[in-house]
């Protein structure tokens, strides 16, 4: 079958690569929350801060992916 458009679906490969893709972010983000508060050295802690914000926004990313519901725009 060819297509002349892309469809607008999430295939359930697509949506198992988001999920899995979400869950790496949301432990990454979970487990810089908790270093944060484990660190005394200003320094790393703005280090963890940064790579905490990254997770965030790819989560972030995701979310806004499976709201759209395979928008294509």
């Amino acid at each position: 079958m060819n297509y002349q458009q892309v469809p607008n679906i999430i295939s359930g490969k697509d949506l198992d690569y988001l999920i899995d893709l979400f869950q790496w972010n949301h432990n990454g983000y979970k487990q810089t929350m908790y270093a944060k508060d484990q660190v005394a050295d200003a320094e790393i802690v703005n280090f963890i801060t940064k790579a905490s914000n990254v997770f965030h926004e790819n989560l972030t990313m995701v979310l806004n992916i499976l709201k759209q519901g395979g928008s294509n725009e």
